[in-house]
Formats: structure tokens, sequence, C-alpha cells
């Protein structure tokens, strides 16, 4: 499993500067922090070759001439000061290069993405592992604006790990899961939709306002819940769908899927991402075996809407079948199916990882036991409740309503990377939201991959051959040797492979990447 976070993106005192061209800034900084440099200093080629994003899990191509622009993913970009021009946007005449993709030695994908910096974690085996690297990639964005803070000429740049900009635009928080290609997508939707639409409750970021331009008054559980139109569709950015189709599975094709999931909201709350990741794993293991709760929504779109209003929890939501349930009830729902089906077939999906099935299954309990007795209790778990509780204290001391837009500002600068500005990070400094992994072990994981997937193949060849490293992607390596003409690419199709048990000696035995990659085809062959 894995996260992709584009962060928003901003300027303070200023909006005229272009945002895709602030986004390389971000990008270059980096490159120009850390010591993982590929060739060229830092920027590595993104190799498209085995990518497709037009394939549908339904089991058509949708054609390229039809396709939005923004689908286009396979398609290098090659951005010049011109186009950046033709955006819109001021570029200040003296700035680094316009640098769109760095790989990291922690395995991951830093790039501009719609404009947005975004950054793609690497692959990753449990949900606790996938909440300390996707916090990692918030000490990269960090790193980044401070090093761009120190550098003379350029404006200083503030990012925020939320989804909206509350002007009609939301980007993405997007997760990804590994899971078999013999599952049939039909059963991968009936089994996920309701989950989805109710997932808020115990991962929303909340938001104040209502509406894509949140213009609406009021409180709402999720982020995201008003930008989704359809129930199931390959878009990502137009009429976002409840349940992804893209069918790319970075992967041996034939025997995996990567269901890509696009309703998520951004979490700083570590148990909130906690519970997102383990929880959704649960169900796909449920849905794998056919275990999974048979419910459906008679409108999906609306009770997702409707859902995310409700922050009250006074609401129930019309099923096709006639019937109503809360929220909560659906939830409760999922997690007994889920404590039925590990209790009769143990955790055998192997990315809930050994031990984490429990915990997943005991902190799912937990939350909603106090959801439908004190939701507030949570303040120190649950993301949106933890923000709604600060909203609350700032409105009973200075009479505000909901309409106030000092409650927007103040939604703004949870969000806020810089620990001494993020008001998340200041409840977290005083002990006021709870720590499921330490500050050094995400601080360590900023510059060091999981060990127990292929991700460690490609952090271990950027840091100790990238200036070798031409080339790469999910599921490949590029290198470029001195005195050879033809550039050598390293397949790595299988994700639970490139491990440090498999590859950890070979590095370590190797002095350069010529001595490394004949080791390697020796081994491979």
């Amino acid at each position: 499993m894995g996260a992709e976070t584009e962060y928003g993106i901003h300027t303070p005192g200023s909006s005229a500067f272009n945002a895709t061209w602030l986004s390389t800034q971000v990008v270059h900084a980096y490159s120009q922090e850390t010591g993982h440099r590929a060739a060229a200093g830092g920027e590595t080629r993104w190799d498209y070759t085995d990518e497709d994003p037009l394939a549908d899990a339904r089991g058509w191509v949708t054609p390229r001439p039809d396709a939005h622009p923004s689908q286009l993913t396979d398609e290098e970009t090659e951005l010049t000061a011109a186009q950046i021009a033709l955006e819109g946007g001021e570029v200040p005449e003296q700035s680094g290069p316009l640098m769109m993709n760095m790989v990291l030695g922690n395995g991951a994908r830093l790039y501009v993405d719609h404009a947005h910096p975004e950054y793609s974690s690497p692959e990753v085996t449990n949900p606790l592992d996938a909440v300390r690297w996707d916090a990692a990639g918030d000490l990269v964005a960090l790193a980044a604006i401070r090093r761009i803070a120190a550098t003379p000429g350029l404006p200083a740049i503030n990012l925020y790990k939320n989804n909206t900009d509350n002007k009609s635009v939301s980007y993405g928080s997007h997760e990804n899961y590994l899971m078999p290609r013999a599952v049939p997508f039909s059963s991968i939707v009936a089994g996920l939709t309701p989950f989805f639409v109710t997932r808020a409750l115990i991962c929303g970021a909340g938001r104040v306002g209502r509406g894509q331009d949140g213009s609406g008054v009021g409180f709402q559980i999720s982020a995201r819940a008003d930008f989704f139109e359809a129930e199931v569709g390959l878009e990502t950015t137009i009429r976002r769908p409840i349940i992804n189709t893209r069918d790319e599975p970075h992967a041996v094709a034939d025997k995996y899927r990567r269901l890509h999931v696009i309703i998520g909201d951004a979490n700083l709350s570590q148990v909130s991402n906690y519970l997102k990741f383990g929880t959704t794993a649960l169900v796909l293991d449920m849905i794998e075996h056919g275990t999974a709760p048979q419910l459906r929504f008679a409108d999906p779109v609306e009770s997702l809407k409707d859902v995310s209003y409700d922050w009250k929890l006074e609401q129930t939501h019309l099923l096709a079948d006639g019937q109503r349930l809360s929220a909560l009830e659906v939830q409760w729902l999922y997690l007994k199916a889920a404590k039925a089906h590990t209790s009769a077939n143990g955790s055998s999906d192997p990315a809930t990882g050994d031990g984490h099935t429990e915990a997943v299954l005991a902190t799912w309990e937990g939350v909603l036991n106090a959801l439908g007795t004190d939701p507030m209790s949570l303040s120190g778990q649950v993301e949106w409740v933890a923000k709604l509780k600060l909203l609350q204290q700032y409105r009973a001391r200075d009479a505000m309503e909901w309409d106030d837009p000092r409650l927007g500002l103040i939604d703004l600068q949870w969000s806020d990377v810089r620990p001494e500005k993020g008001l998340y990070y200041k409840l977290l400094e005083r002990g006021r939201m709870e720590r499921l992994v330490s500050d050094e072990s995400i601080a360590h994981a900023a510059v060091q991959p999981p060990t127990d997937t292929r991700a460690y193949f490609r952090g271990q060849c950027i840091q100790r051959f990238g200036a070798n490293v031409v080339g790469a992607s999910w599921d490949s390596v590029i290198f470029e040797l001195p005195q050879q003409r033809k550039l050598q690419r390293v397949a790595t199709k299988e994700p639970l492979r490139g491990t440090k048990d498999l590859t950890g000696e070979l590095f370590e035995n190797s002095p350069d990447a010529a001595t490394f990659l004949a080791r390697l085809l020796s081994v491979t062959h």
C-alpha cells in the first residue's frame, strides 16, 4: 500500500506567481537539500514505458482523443518558461531550473502534478508504515520550503496538507493497494462503495464550508466529499468517482491489480491515517474472500455528501432495498464482518502485516464506540473531531458564527506543514494528538526506504549509484554506465522482491554501479 499527497501551495502576500513554476521550485529545492542525487544533480526521468492511464478495470481502454488532458499522465511534461507564461502568473528572472520530477532515496517520488507539488510514498506492507512514510512526505515538503526561504531571489512558499482552496478547486490525496487480479472488479465496487461512503467518520479531515466553493455555511466531516460526482469512473480530476477504475498495476499485470483510491482526505492525524489504510486493507481482504457486507445505498454520491454534512451524527441514509441506516451503523456492519472474517480466516492479506490486524480492529472498534457515545472524546485521535473541537473553542471564545471568515483561516492553518505555524502540530507538541510513530522514525523514513518491498531496491539505487540512474518508475530503474552506449533497464515488477533480505548484501558488496549490475544479472539469470 502507499499514499499520494498533492500539497496546497501559496506565496504569502501575493497571488501573482505561477503555481506550476512554484511547484517546480519545491522539487528543485529538495534536490538541493538532499544528498541522494540522481544524474544531472537531482532530476530523474520518469519511466512511462509500462504506464497506460486510459486502461479501465471494467475491461476497455478509453480512446486517447476522447480523454481529458488531465488523464494523460503517461506523457512526459517538457516545461519551459514560455509555456508557464501562457498559463499566466509571474516567474522571477532569477530562479532555479524547472524541475518536474525526483525519485528520492527513501523510494518515494516528488514531482509536479497539476500545478501542485506531489509526494508519492514508497510501497509498504502495513498501515503503520503507511502512516510513517506518508508523514515523511510532510518532512520532505518542509525541508523544501525551508530551503526556498533561505534562497535569495525566491518568494517565500507555504505548503498545506489539505484538499481544497475553497474556491472550487480540489487536489488529491490518493491511496494505492495491491490486490489479486483474479478478484472481479464488480465485487470490488459492491464491497467498497458503502464502506467509502461512510469511511469519513473514522478518517475525515474536516472542513469549514460546504459546496465545492465552500460558500455553504457550516462544518463537515470530509474535506473531499463535495467534489465527487459519480459512483464509478476512470477520471481523477473531473467527474470524480467514488470508485476509480484506472487499471495501471505497476506490477505483473496478469497477476496483480493496483486499486487506486481517490476518495480519501489528506490526514495529519496519525490515528485517522492508520485507520484509513488499515480498515481499507481489511475490507479488501473480505472482498477477496467473499465475506464483505452486502448492502447498497440508493444514491451513493448524495449519501456521501449527506454523511459528510452530518457531523452531529443524527441522520439515516436510504439504502436501495428501502431500509435506512446511519453511517455509524454501516461502519459497525463492516467492523463486525471484519472481526468474523479474521476470526475464521486469520489475517490472510499480507497488506495488513503480522500483528497489525488485531490492532486495527481494536482501534476501529474503540473509535466507533466513542462516536456512538461521546464523539468529542476522540479529539486526540480522529482528525475531523480534533479540528471541530478547536473550531468550537474559537467560536465560543469570540462569538463566531459558522460563516465567520476567521474560521476558514483557522481551518487552513490547521494544515500548514510548518510545525511553528500549523495548528495540528501545535496540538501534537502539547500532547493533545495521539502519536503512533515517533518523530525520529518519521525522520528516518524521510531518507531511508522501507526494507520489505521493492522500494528498498529503488531507494538504494538512488542513494548509492544515483549518478548513474537516469530514469526510474515504480517498476523499473534505468542505469547509464560509462563507456556503454546502451541504457540498462532493471525491471522491478514484483512489489515484494528487491527487499533488503534479497538485495542488501548485493548493495553492500558492490563499490560501483557497473559491479552492482553485473552481479545482479548473474544472480537473476
